[in-house]
């Protein structure tokens, strides 16, 4: 079994920068898990033939969003306290709060929703675009990734383009959906 790659110290990995490995772990995860429910929601909500309701739409993003944070660090809370042994455990409201990047991933789909609502473009537009920067952000953070876990950037494209294909795949069921 290979080791984590935060063990890696071989002359040809990349400097690490930027966020202690596991909180960059943790922003990761949770940043890339609210892009994906972000363009799944997007996507499933801008149904042809259905008229636009791009403010409902920007609710359901951001409560879905906080609704899967909440849940997410919820079971975080019960999953460490079937595993502890009367151990200091973290509150309730730190490990539900500790999810914000998830919310935070999906802000930016909500405010393209909004603008849509203010007659800055169409409700089609903002779904488009949600997912095209969706998708960009995917690939930025799959690079992000590697290069945390010590890559080279030949590899770093290569991870980045692998996160990028989840966007990708949503963008071709939502073409074919519509």
């Amino acid at each position: 079994m290979s080791e984590p790659a935060d063990h890696v110290h071989s002359a040809n990995a990349a400097p690490r920068r930027g966020l202690p490995p596991r909180t960059a772990e943790l922003w990761l995860f949770r940043g890339i898990y609210g892009l994906v429910l972000a363009s799944a929601l997007v996507a499933a909500l801008d149904v042809p033939g259905e008229v636009a309701d791009p403010g409902e739409d920007a609710l359901w993003v951001l409560l879905t969003a906080l609704a899967s944070s909440a849940a997410h660090g919820y079971a975080h809370v019960i999953a460490e306290r079937a595993v502890a042994e009367g151990g200091a455990r973290p509150s309730r409201l730190r490990a539900v709060l500790a999810e914000w990047p998830l919310v935070a991933a999906a802000l930016p789909t909500v405010c393209l929703l909004l603008g849509a609502v203010a007659d800055w473009w169409s409700e089609e537009t903002a779904a488009d675009t949600a997912l095209l920067f969706n998708t960009v952000a995917l690939f930025c953070l799959g690079i992000s990734a590697a290069r945390t876990a010590g890559l080279r950037w030949a590899s770093s494209l290569r991870a980045g383009f692998m996160d990028m294909l989840i966007g990708v795949v949503i963008i071709g069921v939502y073409a074919l959906v519509e």
